[in-house]
């Protein structure tokens, strides 16, 4: 049932021309993983492979991303992956809030069939929109926040939402991989 509610979403990704993103991908990268996963990760868009390929972190940080979920013994394919937006912006730049906003419909579609109990947000942007939606109050900033767990109930049930760096971070700076591992350690607690 989840699977096939996110296959009819998904074509309406491939056809979407709701912002002008579309004209300039090669694939819109919907997500993947499992349905009926209870943790959902958002990233915040699509990357050069990522495009490419229309999966969702198989560059550079996705290999960050397995070498995080080796570390807490989460498989990749227990939980489902997306990001705000479906499509790359140009030269990786960050996306723009008229693209989020676009895009908007989809990623909460994405949440409301799959229901999952933890959302780990990858990323101020993926940050922001989430706290934005669940109308947390905090401050959306990764610095302070990241690590920590915050609750929210909805109408369903009671959400957990995370904040993680994004994996990128640790393709910049190598000593990051070492915050961004402990900051994973809160999965193996919740």
């Amino acid at each position: 049932m989840k699977s096939e509610k996110l296959k009819i979403l998904e074509e309406e990704v491939k056809n979407c021309k709701r912002c002008n993103l579309w004209k300039e991908r090669k694939n819109p990268v919907f997500g993947g993983g499992n349905p009926d996963a209870n943790i959902l990760f958002i990233g915040e868009a699509p990357g050069y492979y990522e495009d490419l390929k229309g999966i969702p972190f198989c560059g550079k940080a996705g290999k960050i991303l397995d070498i995080l979920f080796d570390s807490v013994g989460i498989k990749r394919s227990d939980v489902y992956i997306t990001n705000i937006i479906k499509c790359r912006p140009p030269g990786n730049r960050d996306p723009k809030i008229e693209e989020i906003e676009a895009c908007r419909y989809f990623i909460e579609k994405q949440i409301e069939i799959i229901k999952p109990d933890v959302i780990c947000c990858l990323g101020r942007h993926s940050l922001k929109f989430i706290f934005n939606k669940f109308s947390i109050k905090e401050e959306a900033n990764m610095r302070k926040v990241h690590g920590k767990v915050f609750e929210k109930n909805t109408l369903f049930s009671p959400v957990k939402i995370v904040a993680l760096y994004h994996p990128a971070f640790a393709t910049y700076n190598p000593k990051a991989l070492e915050i961004l591992k402990k900051d994973f350690e809160i999965l193996k607690k919740i």
